[in-house]
């Protein structure tokens, strides 16, 4: 990084949007998580491998689930390529049983959990008057009673650590999409569940957060809403003018689990590059544009 005038932060070009992303470990210090366990639901794909991968840099050793095990297995490969350890399973969020046992072989193989991510989730765009009342439970199940059984069956391990949970929310929360009545409800059940927690558990030292992302290159979320065609125009239609990477939210995650946010409970990060500063109407008017052109 080139040098500044004392007490200046300079940012090089490679710091910036336009250039390489460089690791987390360049703003943090890499031992920063050694000897703290990580448990990230849905941590196989996409942005919660994102996150695995920035506390994987940091020092964590990592447990990681989701229902594809075959995934899950070849996303800690590559997580151990970083030197960490890490453990995979084949679990379903909506099996209590199946989070609970895994969160149980985390904490034999490695310790007790001190930051759990609860990252699973589901979408698929679907106007509210074609969606089944299945397609509908299915969402809220997954992301939202997910989220629930992931806090709940880490609570024990979290209580003896004084740790963090880091919910998974969306802009969906606190903003109408159209075609995502689904995800809204779920994201929004989501922030409340985090912020009741964050009452309940704080006398237990357990700090509740929640992160919203905007878009993410590289996601099934964008390869689900947004039309190939579309993007650099929705891109454009952000304060930032880009898309976010995985990289973004874990970096966001890496300080909300360290003792930099050691006060900061019951709080929703937004990080969507100013996405949600211009609502969702000019969003909603691009993707029914070009619905209607590959229509």
């Amino acid at each position: 990084m080139a040098s500044a005038r004392p007490g200046t932060l300079y940012w090089a070009p490679e710091h910036t949007a336009k250039g390489r992303p460089m690791p987390v470990s360049d703003y943090l210090p890499r031992t920063l998580y050694t000897g703290h366990t990580v448990f990230i639901t849905g941590g196989s794909s996409g942005i919660n491998l994102g996150i695995a991968r920035s506390f994987a840099e940091l020092g964590a050793q990592l447990g990681i689930c989701g229902r594809d095990g075959d995934k899950a297995e070849r996303a800690a490969e590559e997580l151990r390529a970083t030197g960490a350890q890490v453990m995979a399973f084949s679990a379903d969020v909506r099996d209590y049983e199946a989070l609970e046992l895994a969160m149980q072989q985390t904490r034999e193989a490695l310790g007790p959990i001190g930051t759990l991510v609860a990252g699973a989730a589901g979408n698929f765009p679907c106007p509210a008057e074609e969606m089944s009342a299945n397609g509908f439970k299915v969402v809220v199940d997954i992301d939202l009673l997910g989220a629930f059984n992931a806090a709940r069956a880490a609570f024990a391990q979290l209580k003896e650590t004084r740790g963090s949970i880091i919910f998974i929310s969306a802009g969906q929360a606190f903003q109408p999409y159209a075609m995502q009545a689904h995800v809204g409800a779920a994201k929004a059940g989501i922030d409340q569940l985090m912020k009741n927690l964050a009452l309940e558990w704080g006398r237990y030292g357990i700090r509740c957060n929640s992160i919203a992302p905007g878009p993410i290159e590289g996601t099934e979320g964008v390869r689900r809403l947004v039309p190939e065609g579309a993007r650099e125009e929705l891109a454009q239609a952000i304060p930032l003018q880009r898309f976010g990477r995985p990289d973004d939210i874990g970096r966001v995650a890496a300080f909300l689990a360290s003792p930099l946010a050691g006060y900061v409970t019951g709080c929703l990060l937004v990080a969507d590059g100013g996405q949600n500063l211009l609502g969702s109407g000019i969003w909603t008017q691009l993707l029914m544009r070009h619905a209607r052109k590959d229509g």
